[in-house]
């Protein structure tokens, strides 16, 4: 018996759950795994709307046979081909040798990259339509959201929106499938590191999509991504979602992240956090960037709009954890952050320099002084320190 779930008499859920790669991408750490979403619509002409990851063919093409029986695949429709959604195009074309396989332009250079040159492509542009019977498919060009040949297909007939990668997040699909049977909670803070490290810094081209969709006036009364639950009790939660994350729109907060050799800098980072809270600052996260994945930093500093980082001196440069934190964020291209610095120095600096020169890179808001310690804080270090959070707190509860 295989897992299939009806998202309406002839659309399906025919995704896979994986629990077992420890980094998304060889990058990202799936802590609760991922889902591989993938859809099935028996109509008149059989399409199914993205694959899976090439580990899980079998289950997956299990799962096809059980829906259909002996009738053929007519489309095999690509959304999206990053190998986590194309990795059973092969397999699919060797079960079903005759499927047309639809995409744009661009798929097809990266499908012939990836895999090699195959037959039977139906190139769609802009706009266009397909007749499965009943389900009409329309599509709709999406690039750079996030890659350059993303697109979204819409059934027009039982008003699904198919995704991509937008609107999906991390962590598998454990029994529930949809919106309203899970606790969503659990889902959203994977969710926004999902968005955060995978589709972040393409906030500008979300926002193009978001307005395409919006122009064009559809109903959702699903929203069906390749990761994560399918929307289908409130998909305007998701949207609006994406819709403030890509306009960089942030919560009351601050993410004071550190890189602490010996334990003085860390010092600095909790006599900083005590005293946001005294000033009535209840959303703080403290980050140790050596034991802290970056990609789980990144979330809450997308989230909140204070952002306080503190390093001490390693070979006259930023301690290297740190170094990871600045180059993530400056690839992110995340805007409109309040910002603090701090850090220790011994016999060289170059932590604390470091810092403040990162900070005119990225053009955020300077908070109070940069706080620098010889070897160890001390007094002078810890009132600038207390000056600093009082300034912050002061900014973001103005905000309020």
């Amino acid at each position: 018996m295989v897992n299939t779930v009806a998202i309406n008499e002839k659309v399906h859920w025919i995704g896979v759950n994986d629990r077992e790669t420890y980094l998304f991408e060889n990058l990202w750490p799936l802590d609760k795994g991922v889902s591989y979403n993938s859809y099935l619509i028996n109509d008149e002409k059989v399409a199914i709307l993205d694959t899976v990851k090439n580990s899980k063919m079998d289950a997956y093409l299990e799962k096809i046979e059980s829906i259909i029986g002996e009738k053929q695949v007519d489309y095999m429709i690509i959304n999206h081909m990053e190998p986590d959604h194309s990795g059973a195009i092969k397999a699919v074309k060797a079960k079903y040798p005759d499927v047309k396989i639809v995409g744009n332009t661009k798929t097809f250079t990266f499908l012939e990259n990836f895999y090699g040159k195959m037959d039977n492509y139906h190139v769609i542009k802009d706009g266009d339509l397909l007749d499965l019977g009943e389900h009409k498919l329309r599509f709709y060009l999406t690039p750079m959201v996030h890659w350059p040949e993303t697109m979204m297909t819409y059934d027009e007939t039982s008003k699904i929106l198919f995704s991509a990668d937008a609107f999906g997040g991390f962590g598998t699909l454990d029994g529930g499938v949809f919106d309203d049977e899970v606790n969503l909670e659990f889902y959203m803070d994977e969710i926004r590191r999902y968005y955060s490290n995978i589709v972040g810094k393409f906030g500008p081209m979300v926002q193009r999509a978001l307005k395409k969709l919006t122009d064009l006036n559809l109903e959702f009364k699903v929203i069906a991504p390749t990761h994560g639950p399918v929307w289908r009790t409130n998909p305007n939660c998701i949207i609006e979602n994406y819709d403030r994350w890509s306009k960089a729109e942030t919560e009351e907060g601050v993410v004071i992240v550190y890189g602490s050799m010996y334990g003085n800098t860390q010092k600095m980072a909790d006599f900083i956090a005590r005293k946001l809270s005294e000033e009535g600052i209840k959303n703080i996260r403290i980050y140790d960037a050596s034991k802290t994945h970056v990609s789980y930093i990144i979330s809450d500093i997308w989230r909140f709009k204070g952002v306080i980082l503190g390093s001490c001196a390693y070979n006259t440069k930023l301690f290297p954890s740190m170094e990871t934190v600045i180059s993530k964020i400056e690839n992110s291209q995340l805007k409109d952050r309040y910002l603090g610095v701090f850090g220790t120095s011994s016999w060289s600096g170059g932590g604390v320099s470091n810092l403040d020169k990162f900070q005119e890179r990225i053009n955020w808001e300077k908070i109070g002084e940069s706080v620098e310690a010889k070897s160890s804080p001390k007094t002078e270090q810890f009132d600038k320190c207390e000056q600093m959070a009082k300034e912050m707190a002061k900014k973001l509860i103005s905000e309020r």
